[in-house]
């Protein structure tokens, strides 16, 4: 991958892929990757995730976008996977447009079906980021009772997301239909997810919402470092040296 290929300490190597394919017969991989993913060597956790139409998260798929979420026990069997696995081998043959990138979790709260996948490294990139890219990935399993009001409510977060100056990328994700819903965004640096998270009127207002009625049976928000990233991502790769390096010394070139 481009980028750094630094590792990580004392935490585990979460990598996220995202696919285009040119038809929509991509859904096949859905099932056909899952026996695949179960037999590798090294794989701690992952999930075949569909994507929305665009950075959306309200109803609405994208058949030709698919994505992986997996998190590895060290950086060589991320390694392996992808240079041995059927499954990225089919990537590169099939896809037209494939984007990854590897992440260091430093935040962690909530769990994914009952687990919790993501431990925060100690060391290294564990150090809050504050002027690099950061990754955010959200996930939640909505009560059926709840569903008209989360899908009522996702427009105007949307509209808010996209008028994000320091959203670098977004994509609304689900692993279930209607029901189990996440996003994986990317962002400038942490200032400007707490921007978000915080000063924007509607997602704070769904979040009062959020807890006041207790819409989600269960939740998870993790933040990462991004470290590595290669491909593209609708036409370009959001990571592709988007800042200056801040430990870089000012008068090198001079």
């Amino acid at each position: 991958m481009s980028a750094t290929s630094r590792g990580t300490s004392g935490g585990s190597v979460v990598t996220f892929h995202l696919q285009r394919y040119a038809g929509r017969g991509a859904m096949r991989h859905m099932a056909f990757d899952r026996p695949v993913l179960r037999r590798t060597g090294g794989l701690l956790f992952w999930r075949l995730l569909g994507t929305g139409r665009g950075p959306s998260t309200t109803l609405g798929a994208d058949l030709r976008r698919w994505a992986l979420l997996a998190v590895w026990r060290d950086e060589q069997a991320a390694e392996e996977f992808l240079s041995r696995s059927p499954i990225p081998e089919r990537w590169r043959h099939e896809a037209i447009e494939t984007w990854h990138v590897r992440l260091a979790p430093i935040t962690s709260r909530g769990r994914w079906n009952g687990v919790e996948p993501f431990v925060p490294v100690t060391g290294g990139h564990g150090r809050e980021p504050h002027r690099g890219p950061v990754a955010v990935l959200t996930r939640a399993s909505i009560r059926p009772s709840r569903l008209p009001a989360f899908y009522r409510s996702a427009p105007a977060v949307d509209r808010s997301l996209r008028a994000q100056e320091g959203c670098l990328a977004s994509v609304g994700l689900g692993e279930w239909p209607v029901a189990r819903q996440a996003t994986f965004s990317l962002w400038r640096d942490a200032a400007a997810v707490r921007a978000f998270a915080y000063a924007g009127p509607a997602h704070r207002e769904v979040v009062t919402r959020v807890r006041a009625h207790d819409w989600y049976s269960e939740e998870l928000f993790a933040r990462f470092v991004p470290y590595a990233s290669e491909g593209t991502w609708d036409g370009a790769d959001p990571l592709a040296d988007p800042f200056p390096d801040p430990t870089a010394d000012p008068t090198a070139d001079r």
